[in-house]
């Protein structure tokens, strides 16, 4: 999946934690876009052993001065079994209300690995040209698709 190449590529040591991680729920395309008033949607794949197990879609408003669009991906891993099954027991999950996300952001030698994550959920945003800044996964909610 290229969302998981470029991430990879952004961030050092995230192949090892994507290794680590019990499940991975990837988001390649989520398009957003505002007029005063904005929305985000996209579908991804929650992945387990490195296998799509389930499908799943990310929807969120937003309001305030806003204009434009932007289409971005998101990764985020489950580091542990218990918040993978908290995650999969939800009839919806947000970022926030249902579970705690540790977002890395874009930085000067951004790195990543098990000592410098401590959440039992990690979250990434970024674009095909690397991880982003000033980005939030707050007010999203990731619901289970019939497929």
């Amino acid at each position: 999946m290229n969302a998981l190449v470029v991430l990879r590529d952004s961030v050092e040591g995230a192949g090892d934690l994507l290794q680590e991680a019990v499940g991975v729920l990837v988001f390649p395309d989520i398009v957003k876009l505002g007029f005063g008033v904005g929305g985000q949607y996209g579908e991804g794949a929650l992945f387990i052993d490195g296998k799509p197990t389930y499908y799943y879609a990310t929807a969120g408003a937003s309001f305030g001065l806003q204009l434009g669009g932007v289409t971005k991906s998101e990764v985020i891993l489950f580091m542990t079994d218990e918040a993978l099954q908290q995650f999969r027991g939800s009839r919806g999950w947000e970022v926030g209300v249902d579970g705690t996300v540790a977002l890395f952001k874009a930085g000067a030698g951004t790195r990543v690995d098990s000592r410098t994550v401590q959440s039992p959920v990690v979250g990434f945003i970024f674009s095909s040209e690397g991880l982003m800044a000033d980005l939030s996964l707050e007010g999203a909610k990731i619901t289970r698709l019939a497929r």
